[in-house]
């Protein structure tokens, strides 16, 4: 009607502005709507952002919570970790001394050992020398009489005599190793 009115009286209609009538329709749904929104779904919409941001700043604590045991979790670890290299540097030292002093032990009872194996075969070869000793000269008078008695052409049966004659020799030999020496 709007429109007629406007036609007859000349005027040039605007199709961008719709009519009076629709506007106002168009305003009281708005409205209608707006009050709806603004009352029912916004407080929903903005209690579920409330929520989700509770959720998120609970993680972030949780979170904060988490890397600060980590943290503390890592700190007792790089203690730990240096205590024990600390130990392990303790006991490898002691090892060391305790294998040099089981060394010089072993050592130490080795002189001793090889000390006591000479001073058993000196005495070995004293007692070896004695009876060779005792022996060559039994031997050693028993062949001077022979050669003796081969000699002066008689037996010398008296052992006394014999005996005083080896002994003699025996002596005179000595001696002229000693001055030899």
């Amino acid at each position: 009607m709007l429109q007629s009115q406007m036609l007859a009286a000349g005027e040039t209609i605007n199709p961008l502005l719709p009519a009076l009538p629709d506007l106002v329709w168009s305003a009281v749904v708005f409205a209608i709507i707006l009050v709806f929104f603004w009352f029912r779904v916004l407080p929903n919409i903005k209690a579920l952002l409330d929520a989700r941001s509770a959720a998120i700043e609970g993680n972030i604590e949780k979170a904060s919570a988490a890397q600060q045991e980590a943290e503390a979790a890592l700190a007792t670890y790089t203690a730990q970790l240096a205590e024990a290299r600390a130990e392990a540097g303790v006991i490898r030292e002691a090892a060391r001394a305790d294998g040099s002093r089981i060394v010089a032990e072993q050592k130490e009872t080795a002189s001793s050992e090889a000390a006591r194996i000479v001073a058993a075969a000196e005495e070995q070869i004293k007692a070896n020398r004695q009876a060779v000793l005792v022996t060559l000269k039994g031997e050693v008078g028993t062949l001077a009489i022979d050669l003796a008695a081969t000699v002066l052409g008689e037996i010398l049966s008296e052992d006394a005599k014999s005996k005083a004659v080896v002994d003699r020799y025996l002596k005179d030999l000595e001696t002229s190793e000693k001055a030899a020496k």
